[in-house]
């Protein structure tokens, strides 16, 4: 059983993930170079634990062994552990890079997983240490929230690496689904038509964002693709969707928007930057 879980970068993804595995009563590690960055991933924590107690969630007393399964740390040397989770910058050569460094530090038997959301396992297993331990293991955000995990295994993942993952995510009360290295995996793959062709309609002048989101919402989604889409981060889909479109080889349908890049470019990257295709 999985005893201590570390994850590396404390951005959005990586405290959600560091709490979702907290509060399921594992010990935690969570681990940034930047001082900074670590200082608000504890305090948006600490806020989130402190709303579910206000919302009678969890007891003062839950909060509290929670608070005391965390470890926030900026020293890579601290980062030891049964498992570790990446993620950081979606650029291949710096995970691999970050994985090289920590099997210098760990047991053979260390596993490392990629939160990456469409980077190939299997290409990342081809410069890593002991590939055979590598694999993805893709939450959605937000992470304290959202219940499904894909467990994603390359093609030299050992299958007792994919069935500890499995347990791991059930630990954490969340939901595995085991998928092959694809491009996209499942989750993305599928949704890029409901991203790409939104902003189609809108290049097209067929509607603007906010009656696409309007219409999709009162088909039963809950949230309409440009809401979607600034939740994510239009930096971080947008990479989604060059990923896949160049990893099926270029296909008209899933060509990544001139928009979408340009709200990019402009910075204006949804609710992290303020604005995206709403204003907060």
């Amino acid at each position: 059983m999985v005893q201590t879980i570390c994850v590396c970068g404390a951005g959005t993804m990586g405290s959600g993930i560091a709490q979702a595995a907290a509060q399921s009563g594992m010990y935690t590690l969570l681990f940034d170079l930047n001082k900074e960055v670590l200082q608000k991933a504890e305090a948006v924590i600490n806020a989130n634990l402190d709303s579910l107690v206000s919302k009678q969630k969890i007891t003062e007393e839950q909060r509290t062994a929670i608070k005391g399964n965390l470890q926030f740390i900026n020293d890579i040397n601290g980062c030891i552990a049964d498992v570790i989770i990446e993620a950081i910058i979606e650029k291949p050569e710096a995970k691999i890079a970050l994985f090289n460094q920590l099997a210098e530090i760990n047991h053979s038997d260390t596993i490392f997983a990629s939160n990456t959301s469409s980077l190939s396992i299997s290409l990342l297993q081809q410069s890593i240490q002991q590939p055979q331990r590598v694999a993805g293991l893709h939450f959605f955000n937000p992470a304290t929230i959202m219940k499904l995990v894909e467990v994603v295994y390359g093609e030299q993942t050992k299958e007792e690496v994919v069935e500890q993952l499995v347990v791991l995510t059930k630990q954490m009360n969340k939901a595995p689904v085991i998928c092959k290295d694809s491009p996209g995996f499942i989750v993305n793959r599928v949704a890029r038509p409901y991203y790409i062709e939104a902003l189609k309609l809108v290049e097209e002048g067929v509607a603007d964002f906010e009656t696409v989101d309007a219409l999709m919402e009162a088909s039963g989604f809950k949230m309409g693709p440009f809401k979607l889409m600034d939740l994510i981060g239009n930096d971080i889909n947008y990479a989604v969707s060059c990923s896949v479109y160049e990893q099926l080889g270029k296909p008209e349908r899933l060509k990544p928007s001139p928009i979408q890049k340009e709200k990019v470019e402009s910075n204006k990257l949804g609710r992290k930057t303020g604005e995206g295709y709403y204003k907060y």
